[in-house]
């Protein structure tokens, strides 16, 4: 049986047990501050397990795209080095929202791995939670009952509270989990050693499969557990491992999930899979890594510096590296996989296929950068090793990894190659400390609900009110950065949550006698969250929640502005544009696009006339609230890869713009004003990015332009201004060559008048002075000193624009005698309270002391008069 026909199987199986398959949800997580990845099967249902959302279907299905590289879930370091973790893997789970429990849930898995799937039932075990103390928590009997009626007493095995009770989080829905687990042994092996005694100690044949959890459980924020009111079941099943399984490999690298990539790397370094442990690993390493690196890329997370970006770019260097420390890649190669992996998994995600253009394009250049940089890295390692004594500190290999990017086991590497150790337990020290101020910095302490109204989701209204009715639901008191604020949800509400790349509303919570500022709105969970720096006098009394009305309309002018935007610039650019991120704020938008190449002014200036030809028309909102989402295809509405659509959907037309939006929208297109854009650039690779005003502040920027417009004719004393702009420039450039000439002429002569200055010592000449003089005449003066005079050690100090530097040039002599300039510089640096470096005959260093500055020339004449 096949990869895909393992995964189809599993669908089926439980579609005749009345599941409801759906769809993956994006890898890449939108709109939930607490998560960056989906890292289980159950993270698009969380709403439906902390009762913020309906349940429409109680019976659930599907095979998930998983990443796990950060936080409590993270495998990244076991991936290549072991059989069987990975980052990016597919999560096979089924799911009861308060129908089934323990019993069919145990049932159905014996049934479908045993009967269905084939598997040997004498190499399975299960695990029960065995109860905690702690938590006043009783041994799971029901689930051990269960299981004996399918496997002997020596192969169901108590579980602990680490392995056998799963939690979202530290607060929220949880319960015991009843794990199953296979032997893939051969038998001389099971006969020697029981495989009971392998389960759950990381031995890779004996290995967890699937784990069954029983959402009982509500884990407050003080520790307490609560029963919920409604028992959940949630499974899911590594298909990489069960595919291992049921193929009978002894490695999920050897399955048909993994084979095809494996063999193109090969293929592109010319070394044969399998014949070099270490080559192994690297290939394994770039497998894994590329899934995980084209997954996110086409869910619409770009690699960059910042939270998730930041994790695929780590990702995808780990696999660089390896690729170019064990099989000698030095140019792009990872991008050269992508369409093996899109022929390979394309049918079950079309998201790769359609979007493989963009991956293979961002791939190209993020390896094309790093590559760059591990040379860059490289060199300043080697110069780091020279000046080591022996061993490398903590700090310098800190340094190397947090500022240079350069991997803290390839710096070990190289150095243990030299010779050189490198003082590991100081660089975890440093990067524990790092880690630290990162937690510090964003930790968050939330109290428990506190429910004044039973409701299972906030009802919004503000697609047709901005002030409403309301009263207060829940609220808590959540405390960051030592400060307190509450946040406050509602029955109704007419404020919008931030979501969809528009900002949250802002406003007034208004009693008899009292108003509350509300000052942002958020989404989390499915819940509409208020944010306030105080709790009104009375939680239980009856408000009105009031919107800023001025910036609700300044918002929703740029949001549909970005939606006339997207369509003009598919009609100018071609069909290929789709949007990559966005920011609608009251002030302006941000509209990140697939596109390969700078748009021109010309090509700018086509979508700002098409935009505004469509504000002039005035074209009325046409909305459909919840249309089925397959009505809202065969009307043409955008479909973007990475978000995840419902049954039913949310649609926004204005003419020939068409699409799935949950955002609030002007009444028609001509309430915009005025449509304007202001840059565009590049975002990331292949991808560009435009900002744009409308209304008052595009009007606000007409005028300024104007303004500047009336003035530069004025100054100029003409209407035929750019003419007068451009001779000015030219007479400007002309002038600038006369003085650059003037310059060198005039360094020449100061060249000439201080080498009568250099003072006779044992080892040659030195020449110490000050020079208050810009830095290219600095530097050519000291380059032009060394290299005619090789006897002569030259020490430059200048204070030009109050920034003291100091400059040091050796000539040949002297770099052959052993001294460096680096070394001098960076030593004699200390007195103007700076520091700096760089080759051996010349060096220099800034500093913020410039009353420092004779110290400092003094100190480098000693160092290098040697008195």
């Amino acid at each position: 049986m096949n990869a895909s026909e393992i995964r189809q199987q599993f669908l089926d199986f439980f579609q005749q047990k009345q599941h409801t398959i759906v769809p993956s949800a994006p890898m890449v997580v939108k709109n939930d501050p607490t998560l960056m990845f989906t890292n289980a099967g159950m993270n698009q249902f969380k709403d439906l397990f902390l009762g913020n959302q309906p349940i429409v279907h109680p019976r659930v299905a599907d095979t998930q795209k998983c990443l796990r590289v950060s936080g409590k879930h993270n495998d990244l370091e076991e991936v290549g080095h072991d059989t069987y973790h990975h980052t990016m893997f597919e999560m096979l789970g089924n799911w009861s929202f308060g129908d089934y429990f323990k019993k069919e849930a145990i049932a159905w898995a014996w049934e479908l791995l045993t009967e269905r799937y084939k598997l040997d039932p004498g190499r399975i075990y299960a695990t029960y939670f065995e109860g905690s103390a702690e938590d006043g928590t009783a041994r799971d009997d029901e689930a051990y009952a269960l299981w004996s009626q399918y496997l002997p007493a020596e192969r169901i095995l108590p579980g602990n509270k680490k392995d056998n009770f799963w939690e979202m989080g530290d607060t929220g829905p949880c319960g015991p989990c009843s794990e199953i687990h296979f032997d893939l042994r051969d038998q001389p092996e099971r006969d020697q050693v029981d495989g009971a005694s392998l389960v759950n100690h990381d031995h890779p044949q004996v290995i967890e499969i699937w784990n069954l959890v029983f959402m009982q459980f509500n884990r407050k924020a003080n520790g307490s557990l609560e029963a919920l009111p409604a028992q959940h079941v949630d499974t899911g099943m590594g298909f990489e491992r069960l595919c291992m399984v049921i193929q009978g490999k002894k490695s999920n690298y050897d399955t048909d999930v993994f084979q095809p990539l494996l063999a193109k790397i090969a293929e592109l370094a010319g070394k044969p899979y399998g014949s070099d442990p270490k080559q192994d690993i690297a290939m394994r390493v770039i497998a894994d890594h590329l899934r995980a690196i084209a997954f996110s890329i086409a869910d619409g997370q770009l690699p960059s510096n910042v939270r998730a970006g930041y994790v695929i770019r780590r990702i995808l260097r780990r696999a660089v590296r390896y690729g170019y420390t064990y099989l000698g890649f030095t140019e792009p190669f990872i991008c050269r996989l992508v369409p093996t992996l899109a022929g390979q998994m394309g049918g079950q995600f079309p998201e790769l296929r359609a979007q493989q253009t963009l991956i293979e394009k961002v791939i190209a250049e993020e390896e094309a950068s790093f590559l760059r940089t591990l040379s860059t890295g490289i060199n300043l390692l080697e110069s780091i090793i020279k000046k080591s004594g022996g061993t490398i500190s903590g700090v310098d290999a800190f340094t190397l990894y947090d500022t240079f990017g350069f991997p803290i086991d390839l710096t070990q590497l190289i150095a243990s190659e030299q010779g050189v150790q490198v003082d590991f337990e100081a660089f975890e020290r440093e990067l524990e400390a790092q880690k630290n101020r990162s937690r510090n910095a964003s930790a968050v302490e939330t109290d428990d609900w506190v429910e004044l109204l039973p409701i299972e989701q906030s009802q919004f209204v503000g697609y047709d009110h901005t002030r409403y009715p309301v009263r207060i639901a829940r609220y808590r008191r959540v405390t960051s950065k030592n400060k307190t604020h509450y946040q406050l949800v509602f029955d109704h509400t007419p404020f919008y949550g931030n979501s969809g790349g528009q900002v949250g509303d802002s406003g007034t919570l208004e009693t008899a006698g009292q108003q509350v500022a509300i000052t942002d709105t958020l989404k989390e969970n499915n819940l509409t969250i208020h944010l306030v720096d105080s709790l009104p006098a009375d939680p239980t009394a009856e408000f009105t929640a009031v919107v800023d009305l001025e910036k609700r309309r300044a918002t929703e002018a740029n949001h549909t502005a970005t939606h006339l935007m997207h369509h003009a610039l598919r009609e100018v650019l071609g069909s290929h544009v789709e949007q990559k991120g966005s920011l609608v704020t009251p002030d302006y938008l941000r509209f990140d696009f697939s596109h390969f190449q700078k748009v021109t002014d010309g090509e700018l200036r086509q979508v700002e006339r098409l935009v505004n030809r469509a504000v002039r028309a005035n074209t009325p909102r046409h909305e459909e609230r919840a249309i089925p989402i397959e009505q809202a295809q065969q009307a043409g509405a955008m479909m973007l890869f990475g978000e995840k659509y419902g049954d039913s959907v949310r649609m926004i037309q204005y003419g020939e713009s068409v699409e799935l939006c949950g955002g609030t929208h002007v009444e028609a297109t001509g309430m915009i004003g005025l449509f304007r854009i202001v840059s565009e650039g590049s975002s990331a690779a292949g991808i560009r990015r435009i900002e744009a005003i409308t209304g008052a502040a595009a009007e606000e920027q007409s005028y300024f332009m104007t303004d500047a417009f009336n003035e530069l004719r004025r100054a100029m004393g003409t209407d035929q201004f750019m003419q007068a702009v451009q001779k000015l420039s030219e007479e400007n450039a002309e002038t600038l060559k006369q003085l650059e000439e003037l310059r060198k002429e005039r360094d020449k002569t100061i060249v000439a008048k201080l080498l009568a200055e250099a003072v006779p010592c044992q080892q040659g000449r030195v020449l110490a002075h000050r020079l208050d003089l810009v830095g290219e005449s600095i530097k050519y003066i000291a380059q032009e000193l060394r290299a005619n005079h090789p006897d002569l050690a030259v020490v430059l100090g200048s204070s030009f624009g109050d920034k003291p530097t100091l400059t040091v040039a050796l000539g040949d002599d002297w770099v052959k005698a052993g001294r460096k300039a680096g070394d001098i510089v960076r030593e004699a640096a200390k007195a103007i309270e700076g520091g700096g470096g760089g080759q051996p005959h010349y060096a220099t260093a800034g500093g913020k002391n410039a009353e420092g500055l004779g110290a400092a020339i003094e100190a480098a004449r000693q160092l290098i008069a040697g008195n």
